[in-house]
């Protein structure tokens, strides 16, 4: 049996060393333009997951969008492998746990403690090791079944809906003073560490300006001195620091749908050529890591835009409803908001006996929100301009705005010393005064 673990054992470990040595090949080949192109294209579609993943997908499948595991496609999405489909393999963490008999140190003063012997005491403690194992990953182009509403919002999420949304977005999150002026020379912007804000070039194209503003971000999260000092973040030279902040504006830009054909890395080779694998791999990860900040605050602060704007497009619909019985003794008037005309005509229509005993809460269930402006005893209350006027009694239910001369048999109606015109309905027994448009 123990035999048989050992195998099992070795056989992952070699999945493993597979995994690490295609990696380690993938990581020298990096660095030629187009295949470092496609790596920041995958990473702006995987800007969560770690270097080493992100860098095995581009290697196996760059087209990839969205990833999970055989029975995960199954459990959590109602999808199905296609058969023959080529599994993408990646690594996931496989922490284990040991005993491990280790000095015992004083809780309070953690130097070591001793015995009456004046040996060195010990304690049993439980270590985590870090490990990793091999897994099978399939695309969601090589499943079928269930639609994914994940994808539809990513969708709209990648196709910016305004060049002033991003822009908002962007200095929502990060919030660097952002100026747009006339620079001199071929400069089209930069981040000034000193009096710390962003200059861009006026006048240029919406999706040069936004990759310009993305640029001279990263340089504002990356590159400013007094936070890399206080963080001891050695220096970068001027190369690297151009190459980590384009990097970064390609990522975000592609994941937002944002015009990236005009990016060239023909200079990566060039840079990458001398440095070390570790210095690399920092810059890479750097540069994922600022990415994905970016691509999530980005989105956070789009979806509030967004929702923002539909509360505001709700709250802006409004409409004046008259409620009254038949002999005009009793009525209400009433500011509906979040329901047009329209709406407002329709829920009314469609109301059963109970829901008329209290129509303002009706209406609230609806989703509007009510404001009775006045009602019978009210002494005195501005005119306003009618927009939908309900009878209780009677059922009688007249769109106002679309007729604004109301029937003669109304008009004969109206209690003594108040006057109906053009759907107006005075709320006080002065004489009627011009009523203001609202």
């Amino acid at each position: 049996m123990a035999d048989e673990n050992t195998k099992v054992q070795m056989t992952e470990k070699q999945k493993v060393k597979e995994i690490t040595d295609r990696l380690e090949a993938g990581l020298k080949e990096l660095f030629e333009s187009e295949k470092y192109k496609s790596y920041l294209s995958t990473m702006s579609k995987f800007h969560n997951y770690s270097f080493n993943n992100t860098l095995l997908i581009a290697l196996q499948k760059p087209e990839a969008t969205l990833v999970a595991g055989y029975k995960a496609w199954q459990k959590n999405f109602e999808r199905h492998v296609n058969k023959g489909e080529k599994a993408i393999r990646i690594l996931a963490p496989a922490p284990y746990k040991i005993k491990e008999e280790r000095d015992k140190l004083d809780p309070v003063t953690g130097e070591m403690m001793f015995d009456e012997n004046g040996m060195p005491q010990k304690e049993e403690t439980e270590v985590t090791i870090p490990a990793f194992r091999a897994v099978s990953v399939f695309d969601v182009s090589q499943t079928d079944g269930k639609p994914i509403p994940e994808l539809e919002a990513q969708e709209l999420l990648s196709t910016v809906e305004g060049y002033e949304d991003f822009v908002q977005a962007l200095m929502n999150v990060f919030p660097v003073p952002v100026s747009f002026e006339e620079i001199p020379g071929d400069s089209k912007g930069y981040f000034d560490t000193v009096e710390k804000r962003i200059a861009v070039q006026k006048n240029m194209s919406e999706s040069q300006t936004l990759k310009t503003m993305v640029h001279e971000v990263a340089h504002s999260m990356l590159h400013d001195k007094e936070v890399n000092q206080s963080m001891d973040v050695p220096a970068k030279d001027r190369n690297t620091k151009e190459v980590e902040a384009e990097s970064v504006a390609f990522t975000v830009c592609q994941h937002f749908g944002i015009d990236t054909s005009e990016y060239s890395f023909g200079y990566i080779a060039g840079w990458s050529s001398g440095r070390d694998m570790k210095e690399l791999k920092n810059s890479l990860d750097t540069i994922r890591r600022i990415a994905s900040e970016l691509i999530t605050g980005i989105e956070g602060a789009l979806q509030e835009l967004q929702l923002n704007r539909e509360m505001e497009q709700e709250q802006s619909k409004e409409s004046i409803l008259l409620i009254h019985n038949e002999k005009f003794t009793e009525y209400s008037l009433v500011s509906v908001r979040g329901m047009d005309r329209e709406e407002l005509m329709s829920a009314l229509s469609s109301m059963s006996e109970e829901d008329k005993l209290n129509i303002l809460s009706y209406l609230e269930s609806k989703g509007a929100w009510t404001t009775e402006l006045g009602n019978e005893q009210t002494e005195e209350v501005e005119e306003y301009h009618l927009d939908v006027r309900y009878n209780v009694d009677t059922n009688e239910l007249i769109d106002v705005r679309a007729n604004r001369s109301l029937p003669t048999s109304w008009r004969s109606s109206w209690p003594t010393g108040q006057t109906a015109g053009q759907g107006m309905w005075p709320l006080s027994s002065a004489r009627p005064t011009a009523c203001p448009m609202r």
